[in-house]
């Protein structure tokens, strides 16, 4: 009997299951951790952004991290496909913000449940607690995988889909960039992507679990703007985090810059001249009250303090004696307010993983290998990344089935 063995059982791994099954090849997923899905029930905080019902090429355009080579693979398996698939199996979905599409339960466990249980009751079978930790090559083909105390499994096509290496306690750990690696493959330098920012100045402990929705925040590298992003953000212990800056961490820098800095515009629905004219109707409102108290309409109360540090005012200073030039000193501060980034958090905290396997080395067709016959690659371990709003994660679908199907009809001598 013919046969595929999936590396992974995550996003990718379990697509590519049902893309090997559809060609009637007897598929076996194997599966480090206790339970497949593991990371899939973090994503969307515990929702599963499953995917955006978007077109192709604005899937494309929201994979910064090489998403044209998925282009093929999006066409075969599509973001419309994924939902079908889910909804034909009991599983209701819903659009959310932005295109975004959740279960109708808001529970990521009920995809992970329907993906295990559309597998199995096509007769695959998982195995879990089976780490594979190499495989096994000769001349240009893999005939199998050692998974030590549980010993060696030999199939006729492999799917090698282990994931990133962020997340590490979900089993992301990078295995599969070691394995790949160790016959041959090139992995290009990891580093984290959709990940927080780090800011070295205090007072961001002070304004720790703020939440700033309906500002744009810009990256300066160096005195350059190189990304800029509107929407919600978030203040940290260590820096800053929240959808815009998970985004604009795409473009930090790979080597050390002079300076980077974030420059927010907490005010960005009002020109400069909007701006002043409301500070001055606040400040005719309040002028009996301190600056500390005059700027409540207008700010969180958090951010008031460092707002009046960063203009070098005075918090006792009453509204009625604040100058002209003070006022747009505020105006200034409150379309700049500029904090020093040193860089981001590690790896192991990012959603996903920037670099991984070569794409010069894999067919952008079928998701195979160009240095082995029988192995093809999916999802995270490829060196591609996307933003928030369910991109990745379709790229892990579309990848996933396209490699899996793909390794059964070579399987079943199809191909």
């Amino acid at each position: 009997m013919s046969k595929v063995i999936i590396i992974g059982g995550g996003a990718a791994g379990l697509l590519a299951g049902l893309g090997a099954l559809s060609t009637g090849t007897h598929t076996i997923i194997l599966e480090k951790m206790p339970k497949v899905g593991r990371k899939l029930l973090i994503t969307g905080k515990g929702r599963c952004n499953i995917t955006n019902k978007c077109s192709i090429q604005e899937l494309i355009r929201n994979i910064p991290g090489n998403g044209r080579f998925l282009y093929s693979a999006f066409g075969q398996f599509t973001n419309e496909d994924m939902i079908k698939l889910l909804e034909d199996n009991g599983l209701p979905t819903k659009v959310e913000r932005g295109n975004r599409v959740f279960p109708q339960s808001d529970k990521a466990m009920d995809v992970v449940d329907t993906l295990r249980k559309i597998f199995l009751n096509a007769k695959g079978e998982i195995l879990t607690g089976h780490s594979v930790t190499k495989l096994e090559v000769v001349e240009n083909k893999v005939v199998a995988v050692a998974c030590g105390k549980k010993g060696e499994f030999t199939a006729d096509a492999f799917v090698l889909a282990t994931g990133g290496a962020s997340y590490p306690g979900t089993g992301s750990t990078g295995d599969g960039y070691k394995m790949a690696q160790a016959i041959g493959h090139t992995v290009v330098p990891l580093r984290p992507a959709l990940v927080p920012l780090e800011c070295p100045v205090e007072y961001v402990k002070n304004l720790q679990g703020l939440s700033l929705k309906n500002v744009t925040a810009s990256l300066v590298v160096n005195g350059k703007i190189v990304g800029k992003e509107f929407g919600e953000m978030l203040f940290t212990h260590f820096g800053v985090s929240g959808p815009i800056i998970l985004s604009l961490s795409e473009k930090m820098p790979l080597k050390a810059a002079e300076t980077i800095e974030l420059v927010i515009d907490l005010k960005p629905a009002l020109a400069v001249e909007q701006l002043d004219a409301r500070l001055q109707r606040d400040f005719k409102e309040f002028s009996r009250k301190h600056l500390a108290n005059g700027l409540d309409k207008l700010l969180p109360q958090s951010l008031i303090p460092e707002i009046i540090k960063a203009c070098q005012l005075s918090p006792e200073e009453e509204v009625n004696q604040i100058t002209k030039e003070q006022r747009q000193t505020l105006v200034t501060t409150l379309k700049n307010f500029t904090l020093p980034i040193t860089g981001t958090r590690p790896l192991a905290e990012a959603i996903v993983t920037a670099g991984g396997i070569s794409l010069k080395e894999v067919n952008p067709k079928t998701l195979g290998s160009k240095l082995f016959t029988n192995l093809f690659i999916a999802g995270e371990v490829l060196d591609i990344n996307g933003y928030t709003g369910g991109y990745n994660l379709q790229a892990a679908f579309s990848s996933g089935y396209v490699a899996g199907e793909n390794a059964g009809l070579l399987a079943e001598g199809k191909e």
